[in-house]
């Protein structure tokens, strides 16, 4: 059972309890001063006493009467509204009342509202205040200081009609009821002590779970800042190793057709000086793309061509510009259409073209190049291969490293041979899907 719910029902004991005690001591009342008038006592009765009683059945009806609307002051106090004082006062002057027509051989309602009331005051030191207040009622509602200032009949008075036995029993009944009272209260106290001191308990572990949360939290907090400055330093070095191939793709393309041609130029310069001028003209565009590349490299944009052209465009250009710029015969073959890219796959499809040429002219002294590309399911191939003196021996520079790196981010692969000139295999998947994708 809930410990709130068990101290409700404690109290509803308590009201019924009062509700019963109310009712035997007035019709015990009753009882004997009907009894005392049929039997003609009344005058004897009256010579003992010091005032006259109230009509007998209006003792238990006017008791009752009052109880009932403590019970309903009682249900208004729950409510909330107007004056916890006011509300409080109210249900001791009504408690003073039946205890008056009880000829105060009862005071217990005095208990029942102070246990009411401890409901309702949230701070300590209200309930010690609340307490002390009613504690003083219940003490000045005692028979014998009351009767010392008042004329009060006493329950013994009016029990003196029966015999000594059951005047005793009576009696005796009257006290273990009056008694029970007593302990309902004080179980009911230590039941709300318990409750108390249940609750700071409660409250401790949540603040001892809330710190350490909190420290859990400081140190998730402390590893996410290490992770964040990690990241920015991953960051910083992958844009610094974008930069450099991007770099090295662009400037090496453009230098060595650059070299390539003037080396030409001077063979031509004695006995073709017409024929040299053009393939100066054809240096000097090739040299002015080249800064166009580089300065896009830098602000860290995708290569020129790319940006003006679409990628079969970009790759019939860089091919052409070569082939005047260092007299390279380069064959070109693609039986598969190069649309429906990503900008990522795009780029990476152009940096491989242009930088085995580049390789090929630099290192392999080769004047002839067969580019292949086709496709095979989802797979795209791209297979270049030069007549130059190759390399048997292979070292990975710059160029080959960064190929290799851009390919693996696409979840592609590289291969490449020196035997027989030098030979590079390039394969890409296409994110699209095995499908091919429609031009719209």
């Amino acid at each position: 059972m809930d410990e709130n719910k068990t101290s409700e029902y404690l109290l509803v004991v308590m009201k019924n309890l009062n509700l019963i005690i109310i009712l035997f001591i007035s019709m015990l009342i009753t009882y004997c001063l009907n009894g005392t008038a049929q039997e003609g006592s009344a005058l004897s009765f009256l010579t003992s006493i010091h005032k006259i009683p109230v009509t007998p059945w209006k003792i238990t009806v006017i008791a009752l009467g009052l109880y009932g609307s403590m019970m309903i002051l009682m249900q208004i106090k729950s409510t909330g509204s107007g004056s916890l004082a006011c509300k409080v006062g109210v249900e001791i002057a009504v408690s003073f009342g039946i205890s008056y027509l009880l000829g105060f051989s009862y005071t217990g309602m005095m208990l029942l509202i102070l246990a009411d009331t401890m409901r309702y005051l949230p701070k300590a030191k209200w309930k010690f205040s609340a307490a002390a207040v009613i504690c003083v009622f219940y003490m000045m509602t005692d028979y014998d200081l009351i009767s010392s200032g008042f004329r009060i009949t006493s329950l013994e008075t009016y029990l003196g009609y029966f015999e000594g036995d059951v005047c005793s029993a009576l009696l005796g009944v009257k006290n273990v009821l009056n008694s029970l009272n007593t302990l309902l209260f004080l179980f009911y106290i230590v039941w709300l002590v318990r409750i108390q001191m249940s609750e700071k308990e409660r409250i401790l572990n949540l603040n001892a779970q809330l710190n350490t949360a909190n420290e859990e939290l400081q140190k998730a907090n402390l590893r996410l800042e290490q992770y964040a400055e990690e990241s920015v330093k991953m960051t910083e070095t992958r844009e610094r190793n974008r930069l450099a191939r991007e770099i090295h793709d662009t400037l090496g393309h453009a230098l060595t057709g650059i070299i390539t041609g003037i080396e030409a130029c001077e063979m031509l310069m004695d006995v073709a000086p017409e024929a040299t001028k053009v393939q100066l003209g054809a240096i000097a565009e090739v040299a002015r793309q080249g800064m166009t590349d580089v300065r896009r490299s830098v602000k860290a944009l995708r290569p020129d061509a790319l940006e003006k052209f679409n990628l079969e465009e970009a790759l019939a250009q860089t091919m052409e510009e070569m082939r005047l710029a260092t007299n390279a015969k380069i064959e070109y073959r693609c039986t598969t259409p190069l649309k429906g890219f990503n900008e990522d796959e795009e780029e990476i499809i152009y940096r491989i073209v242009q930088e085995c040429i580049t390789n090929s002219i630099r290192h392999g002294k080769a004047d002839r190049i067969t580019i292949e590309i086709d496709r095979e399911y989802n797979m795209l191939n791209i297979r270049i291969k030069d007549n130059g003196i190759g390399c048997k021996k292979i070292e990975k520079g710059f160029g080959l490293h960064h190929m290799d790196e851009r390919l693996r981010m696409l979840q592609g692969t590289l291969q490449y041979s020196g035997e027989d000139g030098f030979l590079v295999e390039a394969q890409i998947p296409i994110r699209w899907g095995t499908e091919e994708k429609k031009d719209d």
